[in-house]
């Protein structure tokens, strides 16, 4: 069982040497403030830098380490969907969205600038991810960049994060079960991870098996991440979650809370912790992060 105290304080370990190296990347490939634009840029890296567990990087190397791949053709990824996921959250705080003032316990990026370069940044850094997905030194091989770009482009369409951030929008006006709960997260949250996920794979020019294998892992554990996220909006403090809490609640939106309860969700939680470490047992002791982080963002909760 991979939520003993041992693989425990084995993740956490792995998870701030992935977030150091990440934030190394990002330093690197992030551009600098100059020029008349300076703005935007020191938008985009304030927003970047303003904390952040850099849990979607650390799932790119998980995988990749998997299959061997170079660990710095995976950190490349692991920026790039930093880089999406970043955007995807200053769009998502501005007031025509979510209108949050918090973030990571930090002024959004709209309010420590302005509406606009927010805007802005967030579109810079969504360019910005697939410019690195582009370039040869993410991988040599030209097929594998175009199979990271297209995956990339879908979690992040219509048809992945921005047809969940849809449906997120007009959950007030829904009566959602638990089938369009699961829709919803599946698409605004989990479609990133398994792009995470699965990219090892690409990276390591797998087959369609162990690809699958992995989306499997990543909807599983991305279901798993937003059931602690709501119990964390239900049960706690702004304070201690370092964002506005109770929100899906005061707009009336249906989460796996509202309708299983606290204890119900929980157990839903478990459930979901246990299959994902479940399918990525056959890969053995490497498979061991991957084994371990859902037990641990789900104590985040408790």
């Amino acid at each position: 069982m991979s939520s003993d105290p041992k693989s425990q304080a084995a993740l956490k370990t792995a998870l701030t040497e992935a977030a150091r190296l990440t934030d190394a990347a990002l330093e690197s490939l992030l551009p600098l403030p100059a020029g008349y634009h300076a703005r935007a840029q020191e938008a985009m890296r304030y927003a970047v830098f303003a904390g952040g567990k850099r849990l979607r990087p650390f799932l790119v190397l998980a995988s990749s380490a998997l299959f061997d791949v170079p660990q710095g053709r995976a950190l490349r990824v692991g920026a790039a969907i930093e880089a999406l996921h970043t955007y995807s959250l200053v769009h998502d705080d501005l007031p025509c969205m979510d209108d949050d003032d918090l973030r990571r316990g930090q002024p959004t990026t709209h309010k420590k600038f302005d509406e606009a370069t927010a805007v802005l940044a967030g579109d810079a850094l969504l360019t910005l991810a697939f410019e690195i997905l582009a370039d040869p030194a993410t991988h040599p091989s030209a097929e594998v960049r175009c199979q990271l770009v297209a995956l990339l482009a879908r979690a992040g369409g219509s048809e992945g994060m921005i047809g969940g951030q849809m449906m997120d929008i007009d959950a007030p006006n829904q009566s959602h079960g638990p089938d369009e709960v699961i829709l919803l997260q599946r698409m605004k949250t989990g479609a990133l991870f398994e792009f995470a996920c699965e990219a090892g794979a690409i990276l390591g020019q797998r087959g369609p098996e162990d690809r699958e294998r992995l989306r499997g892992y990543a909807r599983d554990f991305g279901l798993a991440f937003q059931i602690t996220d709501d119990l964390i909006d239900e049960t706690s403090t702004a304070e201690a979650a370092g964002k506005a809490v109770g929100k899906d609640k005061d707009q009336g939106k249906a989460t796996l809370v509202s309708i299983y309860g606290v204890d119900g969700a929980r157990d839903q939680a478990e459930a979901l912790a246990r299959s994902a470490q479940d399918a990525v047992a056959i890969y053995g002791p490497a498979a061991a992060p991957l084994e371990a982080l859902p037990w641990y963002l789900i104590g985040r909760e408790s």
